[in-house]
This record gives structure tokens, sequence and C-alpha cells, in this order.
């Protein structure tokens, strides 16, 4: 592992015997942190350019938001300490907030970029949440500190998010937070009355239940349900003590926390799932919030063995640049981890990771002994059928899965065009591995093959859930210039035991004797480590060894052919990949054809092979599963009607029903 640049205190591994991180160690990282990006500020400090390339934005709004994302670092670090400022953070950022409104869109050295719309000069909305929060925890020392005319200009430039259209997503959220500021200290009125109702209203209608949020409009579930979702409206509610709010939207949060707590591995890492991941350690957000809004389900020492956790598995794994900045990408630089709006300071929203040094250094979460992680646990197996995610866990290697059977990246106007996202797209993502790159062979992915090219998966409908299983469906879709199959559709179900991934596949209205291939998890491997796994191609499991981790995929039927397949864009967790992959055909059953498939991911040493973990037997439409245990489940994808633990697909008038049988 790389060594991280900043000096930290010793490990206490009395205190925190699993992480050796202390409250101490936040205080210190942030201190670290702000020194090294306030050496990229702007004489008067308004700006923080911070080196590397830039967004889609513009060197000026990037400038905010690095300037901004670190203000709410520096507020975290103060105001958790009662205002002790001894390097002197807020002193510059308050003069910088001074210098960068009084003149906004000048184009000078200094002056902020005026709030525009979304998708004109937008960027700045997003900023000016993180300066209104900031100034809201810190206003004693910095806000209350402005003669009135700096007050005035300043509220005049926040004042351009409430006036201005925000993306149909989470955006709404930073209005809500710029008027919830000017509320508490005094200057609200009906606009900002206006921009909180609209938030919370649209919350309201965005929420599915289980504790998750559907980003906007559509189906897409990943860390912004936890870092934005829930962490904007209830921090708000919290600091401005509105009791009804916080009893409508704690309990939300306090249910998410009970499946999401899961999805961090015994290493610290956060799962590897959905977009703006360069803001890593960000993703225990929603842990500290539960902790400091008293909604948690976590005991004190297991939040902090989360929070810890992740702070460190980044830190120890090159996050940050020899000069201690927080580099674009996920442990060094990683250019599929990215968006179009990443620039060299997008990654300073992990700053709201820091938000659990708002809780007093007396507080049980900084002074009780760490406890295991949840992942660390007994094995689990959590079917969330709100957003479509099955999550597993195996407390032998503290490894966690999510199954994705119902979270994509298109709202009800976009259509479906073909690579699609390989950060929502794929079966299945997990703490140790990342999806392959759009152009190489997708990892965990069922696609048709016709006219030379591959299958999508872009929409994900849900279709059933059991307790450990979830099936859903998608239309394949192919690249421009492909096939249109209208009537085409594949199903698809996820059964968890243990280690094990049951995967079953049904086509519909797909032409016979089209191939079809079924992927596993990827494995990052340096090439000169992959030829053994390459000349195993041809037995019956596909086994690819990792320095962390193994991957297995066994066709149980109808599978002919099974591969290893390179993927040399690799993934976040290296430069270079092997894919497991599966390969068969179409049959003529009008009914469709039915695939069943075994896969594993694991870090423990050595695991048995696949090949006599179960079989399974195929009657039409329905599979029986025989365990090594003697456990029998039995998968009908012919099933009418619904009850109990049926599901029913309106589309096809078809159903999925699930029977599982104890061992005897």
């Amino acid at each position: 592992m790389p060594e991280h640049p900043l000096e930290l205190p010793a490990d206490d591994r009395i205190l925190s015997p699993y992480t050796g991180y202390t409250r101490a160690h936040w205080e210190t990282t942030a201190d670290l942190l702000l020194a090294a990006a306030l050496r990229y500020a702007t004489p008067g400090h308004a700006l923080i350019d911070l080196p590397g390339p830039p967004s889609q934005s513009g060197v000026r709004s990037d400038g905010l938001e690095g300037f901004a994302r670190t203000f709410l670092l520096a507020a975290f670090r103060t105001a958790g300490a009662s205002g002790k400022d001894p390097h002197g953070f807020l002193e510059r950022y308050t003069a910088g907030l001074v210098r960068g409104t009084r003149t906004p869109g000048r184009d000078d050295a200094e002056s902020w970029p005026e709030i525009g719309h979304h998708g004109i000069q937008g960027q700045p909305m997003v900023e000016s949440a993180s300066v209104a929060l900031a100034l809201r925890l810190t206003a004693p020392w910095t806000w209350d500190t402005l003669p009135a005319a700096d007050q005035d200009r300043v509220e005049q430039w926040l004042r351009g998010a409430l006036r201005h259209t925000p993306a149909p997503n989470n955006w709404y959220l930073f209005p809500l937070t710029v008027a919830g500021f000017l509320e508490s200290v005094g200057r609200g009125d009906a606009e900002t009355r206006q921009a909180i109702e609209r938030g919370l209203g649209l919350l309201n209608g965005w929420y599915q239940g289980q504790g998750w949020y559907s980003d906007g409009d559509g189906r897409a579930f990943d860390h912004y349900n936890g870092w934005a979702l829930h962490f904007y409206p209830l921090l708000h509610a919290h600091l401005a003590g509105d009791r009804a709010l916080l009893d409508q939207l704690g309990p939300r949060l306090g249910e998410f926390l009970d499946g999401f707590a899961l999805l961090f591995d015994a290493n610290g890492a956060p799962i590897h799932h959905g977009r703006s991941l360069t803001y890593r350690f960000a993703a225990v957000t929603a842990v500290a919030l539960g902790a400091l809004t008293e909604v948690t389900p976590l005991a004190p020492g297991a939040t902090r063995r989360v929070l810890s956790g992740a702070l460190r598995h980044f830190l120890d794994r090159g996050a940050l640049t020899a000069d201690g900045l927080l580099g674009l990408g996920w442990y060094g630089p990683h250019e599929a981890t990215l968006q179009r709006y990443s620039g060299p300071g997008s990654p300073y929203w992990a700053s709201k990771g820091f938000l659990a040094l708002l809780l007093p250094p007396e507080h049980p979460v900084w002074t009780a002994t760490e406890e295991k992680a949840p992942a660390e646990g007994p094995d689990r197996a959590l079917a969330v059928p709100a957003p479509g995610l099955l999550i597993q866990t195996t407390g032998a290697d503290g490894l966690t899965r999510l199954h994705n059977h119902g979270s994509y990246k298109l709202d009800s106007r976009q259509p479906e065009r073909a690579p699609g996202n390989p950060l929502y797209s794929r079966l299945a993502y997990s703490t140790r591995t990342g999806p392959t790159s759009a152009a190489n062979v997708p990892d965990n992915h069922i696609a048709l093959q016709a006219r030379g090219t591959r299958s999508a998966r872009l929409r994900i409908d849900p279709l059933a859930a059991g307790p450990d299983w979830l099936a859903s469906w998608h239309r394949p879709v192919f690249p421009e210039g492909g096939p249109v199959l209208p009537s085409a559709r594949i199903e698809s179900l996820t059964l968890v035991r243990g280690r094990l991934e049951l995967r079953v596949h049904r086509t519909v209205g797909v032409p016979a004797t089209t191939p079809i291939h079924h992927s596993g998890w990827a494995v990052a491997l340096m090439p000169e480590d992959a030829v053994e796994a390459e000349r195993t191609e041809q037995t019956a499991e596909v086994r690819l060894n990792g320095p962390e981790v193994t991957s297995q995929l066994l066709g149980l039927h109808g599978w002919q052919t099974q591969r290893a397949v390179r993927a040399p864009q690799g993934t976040a967790y290296g430069p270079w990949a092997l894919v497991p992959e599966l390969t068969g055909t179409v049959g003529e059953a009008g009914a469709g054809t039915v695939f069943v498939a075994l896969a594993s991911l694991t870090g423990e040493p050595d695991p048995a092979p696949l090949a006599g973990q179960a079989t399974a037997e195929v009657n039409g439409l329905a599979v029986t599963v025989c365990w090594a245990d003697g456990a029998r489940t039995v998968i009908d994808f012919g099933t009418e009607g619904h009850d109990g633990d049926h599901g029913h697909d309106s589309r096809s008038g078809q159903g999925i029903s699930v029977t599982e049988q104890a061992p005897s």
C-alpha cells in the first residue's frame, strides 16, 4: 500500500482496536487537508485553484468549488471545537467570502461566478449550499463578524440559488440549505420559505420506503441517498430544532442505516456503486448524521468503527497526492470513476464525512471502545425491495456485495442508449471490486449478441422479492446500428447463501439460436499474473485469483462454454483486469429459455470449488437447486399471481415464485 503524506497521531489500539483512529486522528486529518488545499488559494482567499484538469464548468467555477467544499471542512472542524481555530482557517475563509462576493461575475482573479440555472452556469448553485451550511455552523466567528454591507452582498449572491432552476434531483436541496441559513440569521422571507417547502415537498415525493429516496424522477438509488437526500434536510431540521421535521425524517434515516451500515467492508471500504465515487469517505455522512440526530440503530463503538474504517481505508490506499491533496479518482487516479462535472475541487465533498466532528469529544461515539462493523458479524442476506437492492455480507472475510435489481441512472424523459453506465447497469457491486470500463467486456452482466454487438442493461424493473433473493427484468438494448428486439426481455433473479450467489436468467421473446453471455466478478490483476487464470478457461469453473479476492463462476444449466476475458482498462482497483464469462444459446421454447449459474466473490484464502456446492435441474420454467447441505430451492418463472413470496409482472402476465426447503 502507498504511504499517505499525513503525519497523524500514533494509533490507539486500546480505544480503537480495529482502526487505531480516535477523534484526534480526525482533527489532525482535517487540519492537514485544509493546510494543503489553502496553499492554492488566490491572494484574497476567494478561490482555491487546485491543480488538475478543469471540469466542464470551467476554471472559475472550479476555484469556487475548491473554496466552498474546503470551507465546509473548516466549518465542521471549528464548530466541533466550539470555535477554537488555532490555525486561523476561518479568518481566511471569511476574507475570501467577502472578496468573492464583492463583484460577482467579474473576470478578475477573485470574483465568484454568479449562480445560474442548471446547465447554464449552474455549478455555483451546488457550491452555494456548502457556503451556506458552513456559515450556519460558524456564524458566531464568521457571519456575525461581517459589516452589514458585506452581509448584504453575501446574501445577494446566495439568493441566486433561490431564483434559478436546479437540476431535477437532489439539487433542490441546495436552495433549501441556503434558505435555512438565511432564516437562521434573521433574513428569512417568503422566498426562503418557498425554497424550503418546495425542497421538502419534492423529497417526500422521492421517498420510496425502507429509508431510500430516489434521486429525482426515476430509480437512481446510490450514495446520494446518504450524502445528500438524508443529509441536507435532516441536518437543517436538527440545526433549526424543528421537532416535527425531525420526527418525520429521522425514522427514515434510522431505517436506511439498518441496511446501509452493512455496505462497509471490514477493511473500511464503502460499496463501489453509483456516480461521484471520487467523494470517497463522504459515504459515511449518513452514519455520522444518525449519531448526531440520535436515530441510528448502531452502537457508538460500531458507528466509530464504520466512520474511522472508511477514513483510514482511503488514506492508507493512495487517495491523497504526494502534497496532501485529495486527488481525482478512487485510490489513485482513475478516469472511469469521474463524471464530466468532476473538477480538481470535486473530491472535497469528502468533507461531509467530517460531520462526525460536530459530535463533542465526550460523545460516546468518540469515547466508546470500537466494536466490529456490521459486515463482520454473521453472514447476512438482506433484501431491500424499495430500491431493488440485495445486500450480502460474509463475516469470515468482512466483504459486502450489493446485487442490483432496481437502481439505474435514467429518468422518465431519457432514452435508453447502449452501453449504459457501468456504475449502475451491472448485476452486482462489491466493496473490493469495481466495474470494468464501458469500452471493455462488462463484469456481472447478462447480454444477448446480435450483428457482432452485445446488448446493454439500462432500465431495471423490479419483478419480485423474498428475504434472500430479488428479481428484475430489463429490455436488451443494442448500440446504435444494432438490432431492435421490441418483444425481447431478460428476467434475472439472484439468491444468496453465505458467499454463494445463485443467478438465474430467463429470456422472453428472443429469437432462437441467439448467443447469450453472462459474466461474473472482475478481478484486478497485473497482466503477468493472469496467465494461469487464462489457461484454466476450458475447465467447468472459471476461477480468478486476485491479491485480495477470488472470483468464481460456474454454469449449472444452459451454459455451453466458459472462459476468462481480458479487460485492459482495468477497474478502480487496478489498471488491468480479467472477467469470468459463460456463453450459451437461446432455445426454441416459446415460453423462454432458462439459464442457471453459480457465482462467488470471496476474500477467504483458497476457497472450495463451486462444483459440488449446488446442482440445478430445469423443467420448463421451473428450476430445482439442490445444495450441498441437503437444502432445496425451487424457482418457478411461470407462476401466476403474487401471494406470499410470489412476484407478479403485469407486462408479461407471468410471475416468479421461490420455495426454499431446509435440509431434512
